[in-house]
């Protein structure tokens, strides 16, 4: 297939540019600095700024699928914002390219602890990670009222990690992957793993998915 991935160098889109790659999808790599990204086989890098609709749209013409591990950093004050600013402009870019697949990479935090409660609203959910969470969240409740696009939204376990892939997980919709009745964990190889799964044979069309062990 051939593949656009936003947010290539980062902790998860850097994972998931590993494992598309290895299976011999072709990729184009959306990066603001693209000296960042190794030369490979099959893949292509492209300058391109995600928070302008018009630039993801050239980038991303006439692929079959598009991946967007956009984020704009943890340590970024202005998370809430740009988080939320880039992804409607990668939504509106992949329509204006005349695109149809588009997974989402978001958070745990919009996953239910218990019905009506989502983890990113219980009194232990981390400050620091908040704001980010917040805008994964109100990204998930946007894509979720579009009719036009074949999107996923994938929610990591609530416990990512670095680690090995083992290219073995297990699947949730709106509430955690337990394991031993305890949220599960999942390495980001992994996650990766399940993504790129899910771009070659959809499971989750119009649906936010959740993974872990």
């Amino acid at each position: 297939m051939k593949i656009a991935l936003i947010g290539p160098t980062g902790f998860v889109g850097s994972a998931v540019l590993a494992e598309a790659l290895a299976r011999g999808h072709e990729v184009t790599a959306l990066a603001r600095t693209p000296s960042k990204i190794a030369a490979q086989p099959k893949l292509t890098v492209v300058q391109a700024d995600v928070l302008d609709a018009a630039q993801v749209a050239r980038a991303v013409a006439g692929h079959d699928a598009v991946i967007s591990a956009y984020n704009p950093g943890w340590s970024e004050p202005e998370i809430y914002a740009l988080f939320l600013k880039g992804t409607q402009a990668i939504v509106d870019g992949v329509k204006q390219a005349g695109g149809k697949r588009l997974l989402i990479v978001g958070g745990a935090g919009s996953l239910y602890a218990a019905p009506g409660l989502q983890i990113v609203d219980t009194p232990e959910f981390p400050a620091q990670w908040k704001p980010g969470a917040l805008a994964a969240r109100d990204a998930l409740a946007s894509i979720q009222k579009d009719t036009t696009l074949d999107w996923s939204f994938v929610s990591p376990a609530v416990h990512l990690t670095p680690g090995e892939r083992r290219g073995t997980y297990r699947l949730g919709l709106d509430t955690p992957v337990l394991r031993d009745g305890q949220p599960s964990d999942i390495t980001v190889a992994d996650l990766a793993v399940a993504i790129v799964d899910e771009i070659e044979q959809p499971r989750h069309v119009r649906q936010r998915f959740t993974v872990g062990y």
